[in-house]
C-alpha cells in the first residue's frame, strides 16, 4: 500500500507556480530593488505579498476592500448529491468526538485545500461569529464607565439605537450628567467661582454694608476657565408650555438644542415701533415682558413674543432710564420725575418728585426700594410702595451718569471723574474712587469689585471694601461706554468699535474683538456668548470661550440702539429705513423635540410588572419599583465629580422624562 502523502496546501501550490514563472522569466524581466512600503490606506486591504512593479510599467490599481456581505450566506443545496448529506453527517459526528488538537488539524487541512473564493466565503461566514458586543458581557458599572469618556452627544444618540441593552445603558442619568459637566451645562456660574480672597473686614457699620452680597458674586473659577451655565429659560405665563425637565438627559438635550439654534437657526419676528425713527433710550427683557423706552416720552410694553400689550404715557419729555421688578416698572427722564407703573394694567401708581434735573439712571435694591441718579449731582432713595423719599445721597460734583446695586451697597459713576461707594441703609458715602482723568460713563459691581469705564479710554478695577485701585485695563482707543461683570470675567465695549474680554483674576485681556465699524452701543454676555450691537447697524453673537464670531443676527440696519437677551430669546432695537424696528429672536426648541420617544417595543418582566428603562444596578438598594412611596421628584442639579470619578450608587440616578 503506497504511503499517505499530504496534499499541498493552496499557499504552497501558489508559491510553487510563482517560483516556476519567476525562474522562466528572469532573462527578460528585471526586478527593481525592494523599498519599504507605507501603511495601506484604510480603504484597501493589505496585500499578501509585497511585489515590486517592473521599471517603467504603470502602477497597479489599488486592491479594493472586500464588499460587505450578509452575516450568514444561505447555502445552495439544489445540486447536492444524494449521498452528500450522509458524508456530512458522518464528518460532523467525527468532528464532535475529536479533541481540541484533532479539530485544529482537521480544520487546517481542510482550509489548505480551499481556493481563494472558498476562503473568502469562510471569512465572511466566520467574521460575524467572532464579533461580540462587550456591553452584553461587561457589568453595568464598567459599561457606564466606558460611556463616560464619550463627549459627542450625537454618538450617544446613535448608540442608543443599536439594541435594547445599549438603550438601557444610555438611559442612565449619570452618563448624561457627566456630559452636562463636560459641556458646561450644569449650574450657575456663581456656584463654581472661587470665594474672594479679600481680607476679612472688622465688623462695624462699614463692614455691615457688605454683609448682604448677591449670590452671583460668590463662587469659584475652575482653573480660570469660562464655564457655561443655563439660567431658567422657561418663561412664566408662556402659551408654549413644554415638559418639565426631570433628568440630566432632558436637561442636556434642551441646552444642546438651544445652543444649536443660537449658532444657526431660531425664529425671527419684526415689529415697527415708530414711523419717525425715535431713539430707543432703554430696553428690558423680563420673563413676562419686553419693555422699550424712547426719547418721545413713551414706554411700550410687549409680551415676550413681541405682541403689543400697552403704552405707558405720563412723562412729558424723553424717558432716559427705567428698571422693572416683576409687574412694577420705575422710570425717569428729562421731566425730572420718577414714575412707578403697574405693568399688568398700565396705571401710574406714583409720581416721585424731587430731582431738579434729568433723571439719568435708575436701579432697584429690592421690591420696595428704587435709587435714581440725576444730572443734579444727587442720588435719591425712594420707597416705591408708599411713594416717599427715604434719603438723598450728596457728594458728586457733576452729573451722576451710572449706578449699580448689590445688597445694601450702591456704587455710582459721575462726570466729575469719580465713583462713589454708598451705604443704602446708612445713607452715607463709604469710599470715593479717584483716578480717572475724564467722565465716567459706565460702572459694574459684583459686591466685591467695582469696574469703571471712562472717556479717558481706560477701565479701572477697584476694591469696594478698601477703595483702592487694583488694576488699570488699557487697550481701548476711545470712550468705554459699555461694561458688564460676571464672575471672574469682564466684557467692555467702546466707541472705537472693539469689544474686549478681560480676566479679573489676572487683569489681562482674553479676547480682543474687532466687533463693529463704529461705536458699540449695546453689550451683554452670559457664560456662553457675547451679544453686541453697534451704530453700524449690526448685531453680532460671539463665542465667549474662543472669541470667534458665531453669527450676525441683524445685518441691514442703519443703527442698533439696544440689545437684550436671555438664554432662549434675544431682542434688538434698530433703525431701519428711517423706522424704529424691534426684532425678536426665539431659540426655544419645539416641545415635541423635548419628548422622549422610544423606538423599541416595551419590555416585560417575568412577574408581569413594568420594567424601568434603565439598568437595575443604577437604582439604590431599596428600590421597590414605580409604586414606591415618594414617586418621581424633580432633579436637584447638585454637583457631580469629573467624568473620570468612579460611579457611585448613593441613590436613584434615573428619572423618567414625561
Amino acid at each position: 500500500m503506497p504511503p499517505y502523502n499530504r496534499p499541498l496546501s493552496f499557499c504552497e501550490r501558489r508559491g510553487a507556480v510563482f517560483n516556476e514563472e519567476l525562474s522562466l522569466n528572469t532573462h527578460s524581466v528585471k526586478l527593481s530593488q525592494q523599498r519599504p512600503r507605507g501603511p495601506p490606506t484604510p480603504s484597501m486591504s493589505t496585500p499578501a505579498a509585497d511585489f515590486e512593479q517592473v521599471t517603467g510599467s504603470p502602477p497597479p490599481p489599488p486592491t479594493p476592500a472586500a464588499s460587505p456581505g450578509p452575516s450568514h450566506s444561505r447555502l445552495n443545496w439544489s445540486n447536492a448529491g444524494e449521498d452528500e448529506e450522509a458524508y456530512l453527517s458522518g464528518l460532523r459526528n467525527y468532528f464532535v468526538q475529536c479533541n481540541g488538537g484533532q479539530r485544529t488539524r482537521l480544520l487546517a487541512d481542510l482550509l489548505n485545500l480551499c481556493t481563494s473564493g472558498q476562503l473568502s466565503f469562510v471569512h465572511q461566514f466566520v467574521s460575524p461569529l467572532l464579533k461580540k458586543d462587550p456591553f452584553t458581557t461587561l457589568p453595568d458599572e464598567l459599561c457606564l464607565r466606558i460611556l463616560s469618556f464619550i463627549d459627542d452627544p450625537k454618538v450617544l444618540a446613535r448608540a442608543s439605537q443599536v439594541s435594547r441593552r445599549w438603550r438601557d445603558l444610555l438611559s442612565d442619568d449619570m452618563t448624561w450628567k457627566n456630559l452636562c459637566l463636560k459641556h458646561d451645562y450644569q449650574r450657575r456660574l456663581s456656584e463654581v467661582q472661587p470665594p474672594p480672597t479679600h481680607p476679612t473686614v472688622t465688623p462695624g457699620p462699614e463692614a455691615q454694608s457688605f454683609g448682604r452680597q448677591d449670590e452671583d458674586s460668590m463662587g469659584q473659577d475652575v482653573s480660570g476657565a469660562l464655564t457655561s451655565v443655563s439660567l431658567p429659560a422657561t418663561f412664566e405665563g408662556s402659551a408654549n408650555a413644554r415638559p418639565v425637565l426631570r433628568s440630566y438627559k432632558s436637561h442636556f438635550k434642551q441646552r444642546y438644542l438651544v445652543d444649536a439654534a443660537w449658532r444657526a437657526g431660531g425664529q425671527n419676528v419684526s415689529r415697527n415701533i415708530t414711523q419717525d425713527g425715535g431713539v430707543v433710550t432703554s430696553l428690558h427683557l423680563t420673563p413676562k415682558y419686553i419693555i422699550v423706552a424712547l426719547d418721545n416720552a413713551k414706554i411700550h410694553v410687549f409680551d415676550t413674543e413681541g405682541n403689543a400689550l400697552r403704552t405707558l404715557q405720563g412723562h412729558v419729555m424723553g424717558v432716559w432710564a427705567m428698571v422693572p421688578w416683576d409687574d412694577v416698572l420705575v422710570s425717569g427722564g428729562c421731566d425730572r420725575d420718577v414714575r412707578v407703573w403697574d405693568l399688568s394694567t398700565g396705571a401710574c401708581l406714583h409720581t416721585l418728585r424731587g430731582h431738579t434735573s434729568t433723571v439719568r439712571c435708575l436701579k432697584m435694591s429690592d421690591a420696595n426700594t428704587a435709587i435714581s441718579g440725576s444730572r443734579d449731582t444727587t442720588l435719591r432713595i425712594w420707597d416705591i410702595r408708599t411713594g416717599l423719599l427715604k434719603n438723598v445721597l450728596m457728594g458728586h460734583q457733576a452729573s451722576v451718569r451710572c449706578l449699580e446695586i448689590k445688597g445694601d451697597v450702591v456704587v455710582s459713576g459721575s462726570y466729575d471723574a469719580t465713583a462713589k461707594v454708598w451705604s443704602i441703609s446708612e445713607g452715607r458715602c463709604l469710599h470715593t474712587l479717584q483716578g480717572h482723568y475724564s467722565h465716567i460713563y459706565a460702572i459694574a459691581f459684583d459686591g466685591q469689585r467695582v469696574a469703571t469705564g471712562s472717556l479717558d479710554t481706560s477701565v479701572r478695577i477697584w476694591n469696594a471694601q478698601t477703595g483702592e485701585c487694583q488694576a488699570i485695563l488699557q487697550g481701548h482707543t476711545s470712550l468705554v461706554g459699555q461694561l458688564q461683570m460676571r464672575g471672574g470675567t469682564l466684557v467692555t465695549g467702546g466707541s472705537d468699535g472693539s469689544v474686549r474680554v478681560w480676566s479679573l483674576e489676572r487683569f489681562c485681556a482674553i479676547h480682543r474683538l474687532a466687533a463693529h465699524d463704529n461705536s458699540v452701543t449695546s453689550l451683554q454676555f452670559d457664560d456662553t456668548r457675547v451679544v453686541s450691537g453697534g451704530s453700524d447697524g449690526r448685531v453680532k453673537v460671539w463665542d465667549l470661550k474662543t472669541g470667534n464670531l458665531v453669527r450676525e443676527l441683524v445685518t441691514q440696519g442703519e443703527a442698533v440702539w439696544r440689545v437684550a437677551f436671555e438664554d432662549e430669546k434675544c431682542v434688538a432695537m434698530a433703525l431701519k429705513n428711517g423706522r424704529t424696528v424691534m426684532e425678536v429672536w426665539s431659540f426655544s426648541p419645539p416641545a415635541e423635540m423635548l419628548q422622549e420617544r422610544s423606538m423599541l417595543p416595551p419590555k416585560r418582566r417575568l412577574d408581569g410588572g413594568p420594567v424601568p428603562d434603565r439598568p437595575l444596578s443604577a437604582f439604590s438598594l431599596d428600590y421597590r419599583g414605580p409604586d414606591s412611596a415618594g414617586g418621581i421628584q424633580d432633579v436637584d442639579m447638585v454637583d457631580a465629580g469629573p467624568s473620570t470619578a468612579p460611579l457611585q450608587q448613593t441613590g436613584s440616578t434615573f428619572f423618567h422624562d414625561e
